[in-house]
């Protein structure tokens, strides 16, 4: 069989993964890439997915890096069945109109932004409201423990992931040439013992397993630390009077943070008099959604809603659905608790929350989860000192906050441990899902501990897997990341800067409004460059 590595390739996002068997083709995962405009442009370019040739899709969860090119797939040419447990098909539903109405409302700003400039815009979302619309009926879902066959000589099992609710790790049994071979991908693997959702299955033979290691190279904080710590971030906003700034994804760390908050009030660690308000229509349908499917959530948690006790709700506890609600809280005075998406302030609501409160010293803003290279969440995590949000360059004057004890991934210890079930001692490794550096030192480590082999594939890729054969590998049709040539680029900017600063006389002669145009032109260039300074 042949395996293509379309997305979460040496990076985090963009999980795909197209399998072609003797009797079909079809594929793990569709998600969309999110980072640098330059690994979003990969979002664009699905022809090297063939769609029209994919007999099915099998999605181990509802996070957009896993699901969210699915409207896109089915736009050209995709109508094959989706596979995806029960609270995954409803998720994906609610996620992918989200994701639709973003790339909708950001294509209608840049088509008035080059209006306002005098530009002709073409300027068209990646998919529409009703392409997100068109995959819902294509979605059949399934329980977990429940093996089915979606084509000839396949079978397939979700197993619970314990990552988000209805997450899976997957088990491919591919029967070709009378031989049977055991595929395992893992998916997103949770973090044992987090809030609501159940720890991951144990699983132990497969002959591939393609395994995801997004937090290979260091642990998280303990529970109880992070529990903390939080409340020490609430604790020094709360008393100087600003914000508390909260950017979650709105499927399981929203609820996650709700849960934990819903443990502080119970401590008393929680000010009665602060509001929290969860600004995200999205979210406020997730935690819904959460309620709806109790019999996938933990015991603990279950055993809580039996005696009435909601973990998901607050006395102060207030919903922000539309867009005039979730402006007024820019204009209200005193501290509160804001959460709101995106997880890696890279899209909605949470942008103008972090416009209005980046700059005031007093303000915390609080990172809960994984932020990907190139996302505004990274670069403030990473230590910038200005950020870029809607044209206008903000100073980064908040306390930053990076909790990771909230996080869905199981961190490297974790990892490890759920590695050490596997008995197969000729199994094959492939790592997925995780920056390259971390690969690396995660591989390491599996080789030194456990002894099997371990590949880390790159983007387009292609190989051929069979039983008891060396892994042989396709030419790659196209670089992963292209080539930039700095030297090049930074000479040619170089001599622009040199011969403008020769031309000060004729500059001074110019009409005093062509002067300040220019003047203002090269200032936001200035604060481009700092901003790219205190990236670096």
């Amino acid at each position: 069989m042949k395996i293509k590595f379309i997305g979460a390739a040496r990076e985090v996002t963009g999980s795909c993964f197209i399998i072609e068997t003797d009797k079909a083709r079809f594929a793990v995962d569709c998600g969309m890439h999110q980072g640098s405009d330059e690994i979003e442009k990969r979002n664009w370019d699905v022809a090297i997915y063939e769609p029209e040739r994919i007999d099915f899709i099998l999605i181990t969860h509802a996070h957009i890096d896993h699901s969210g090119l699915l409207p896109r797939i089915v736009q050209k040419g995709f109508h094959g069945p989706i596979y995806a447990t029960e609270p995954t098909g409803d998720l994906v539903k609610i996620l992918l109109l989200d994701s639709a109405h973003i790339q909708e409302v950001e294509a209608s700003w840049k088509i008035k932004k080059m209006q306002r400039s005098g530009g002709s815009p073409d300027v068209k979302p990646l998919y529409t409201v009703k392409d997100a619309q068109a995959v819902a009926p294509l979605i059949k879902t399934k329980t977990y423990e429940n093996i089915f066959s979606p084509a000839n000589g396949i079978k397939a099992n979700f197993r619970d992931a314990g990552h988000i609710l209805g997450a899976a790790i997957l088990e491919l049994f591919i029967e070709e040439n009378g031989t049977t071979t055991k595929l395992v991908f893992s998916g997103d693997i949770g973090r044992r013992h987090q809030l609501l959702i159940e720890d991951p299955s144990t699983i132990s033979e497969a002959d591939f397993l393609f395994m995801e290691s997004t937090y290979g190279n260091r642990n998280h904080k303990g529970e109880e630390d992070s529990l903390n710590e939080l409340a020490e971030a609430i604790s020094y906003s709360y008393k100087r009077g600003e914000k508390i700034i909260i950017p979650a994804f709105a499927v399981e760390r929203t609820q996650e943070i709700l849960y934990s908050l819903h443990l502080l009030s119970m401590a008393g660690k929680l000010p009665k008099d602060l509001p929290v308000i969860l600004d995200s229509p999205l979210a406020i349908q997730a935690t819904e959604i959460f309620r709806r499917y109790r019999s996938y959530l933990d015991e603990e948690t279950q055993d809580l809603l039996k005696k009435g006790e909601d973990p998901l709700d607050l006395p102060q506890l207030k919903f922000s659905s539309t867009t005039a609600q979730s402006m007024e809280i820019n204009d209200l005075k005193g501290s509160a608790i804001v959460i709101s998406a995106s997880g890696m302030a890279n899209a909605g609501r949470v942008k103008h929350h972090l416009r209005h409160n980046l700059w005031r010293p007093g303000a915390s803003i609080v990172f809960v989860g994984y932020q990907a290279e190139g996302t505004p969440g990274r670069r403030i995590v990473d230590g910038a000192k200005t950020i870029r949000l809607f044209g206008e360059d903000i100073s980064i004057k908040a306390k930053i906050w990076t909790i990771s004890g909230f996080s869905a991934h199981a961190g490297q210890d974790q990892l490890l441990d759920w590695l050490g079930h596997f008995q197969s001692k000729k199994m094959q490794i492939f790592l997925v899902h995780g920056e390259i550096s971390v690969q690396e030192y995660l591989a390491s480590l599996i080789r030194e501990r456990f002894g099997f082999t371990v590949t880390i594939p790159e983007y387009l890729e292609e190989i051929n897997l069979r039983l008891g054969a060396p892994i042989e590998k396709f030419k790659k049709p196209q670089a992963a990341v292209p080539k930039i040539n700095w030297e090049s680029l930074l000479d040619d900017l170089g001599s622009k800067i040199s011969s403008l600063s020769t031309q000060q006389e004729k500059l001074k002669s110019l009409p005093a409004s062509k002067q300040m145009e220019i003047k203002n032109l090269l200032q936001e260039v200035n604060q481009r460059m700092n901003g790219i300074k205190s990236d670096s």
